[in-house]
């Protein structure tokens, strides 16, 4: 793996929260590539590390000891406004909750990182995140009159609207019913694989791993093992072995 082919990567990654003896590593020596135009899944059991693994990566959590890229931009040790803009202009994110504004309509929600930016979105990139996402005739509506499926691919388009680096999402099915997950899904499948867009997804359902190209697996803040071309069977069956060895 070279440095040209990965869009996040990181080196070293410690993260620790508390203090005295009730200290605990979060991460403990992390080092993890994400490949340009893959769909990674990041699974493990609860408090293994994985929403922690996300957030480092992506900006979000500053880290105790180590390095994080994107490409070739180094995110440890900048600014908070640099790194503010870097994710706003490089970043997406999808999260479990939706995050959208109550005010703002749909159409309104997904421009929204644009507008900050003081930029105006391509016609063609802007239908191409609503007709995938089949909202055509909910842009004028807003979160209150939208189901929480629509809600989560309002914010998955707001994610895609700026053609980011990587698109980050952290358990984005948790609230969504099994249609609307597909649904999700298969939006952020087609994305990579019509797109070349970059997904690293955390979750805990086999079924939402097997849509990506691979599996990593954390367990005690570090990554013990990957799976590619992952089925929900696969996952679940490599999910039960670590629940066998850690009795």
């Amino acid at each position: 793996m070279t440095k040209r082919t990965a869009a996040v990567r990181a080196s070293g990654l410690v993260k620790r929260y508390g203090a005295g003896d009730s200290r605990v590593a979060a991460l403990a020596g992390v080092d993890v590539e994400f490949r340009r135009g893959e769909f990674t899944a990041i699974m493990g059991p609860s408090g293994s590390g994985k929403s922690t693994l996300m957030h480092c990566v992506a900006g979000l959590e500053q880290v105790d000891e180590g390095q994080v890229w994107l490409g070739d931009t180094e995110l440890t040790g900048l600014r908070d406004d640099v790194l503010t803009e870097l994710r706003r202009d490089r970043i997406g994110f999808v999260f479990q909750a939706f995050n959208l504004l109550p005010a703002l309509t749909a159409l309104e929600n997904i421009t929204l990182p644009l507008e900050l930016a003081g930029r105006k979105p391509a016609p063609d990139a802007l239908t191409e995140v609503v007709d995938a996402m089949g909202l055509h005739d909910r842009l004028s509506h807003r979160p209150s009159q939208l189901s929480g499926g629509q809600q989560q691919r309002v914010a998955a388009a707001r994610a895609l609207i700026t053609r980011p680096d990587v698109v980050f999402a952290d358990e984005p099915t948790g609230a969504l019913d099994s249609a609307s997950s597909a649904e999700l899904l298969g939006f952020l499948r087609r994305s990579v694989d019509g797109l070349g867009q970059t997904v690293v997804m955390v979750t805990h359902e086999p079924s939402a791993a097997g849509w990506s190209d691979r599996v990593l697996f954390l367990q005690d803040g570090q990554l013990v093992d990957e799976l590619d071309a992952p089925t929900p069977d696969r996952v679940l069956e490599r999910m039960k072995s670590f629940e066998r060895t850690a009795v």
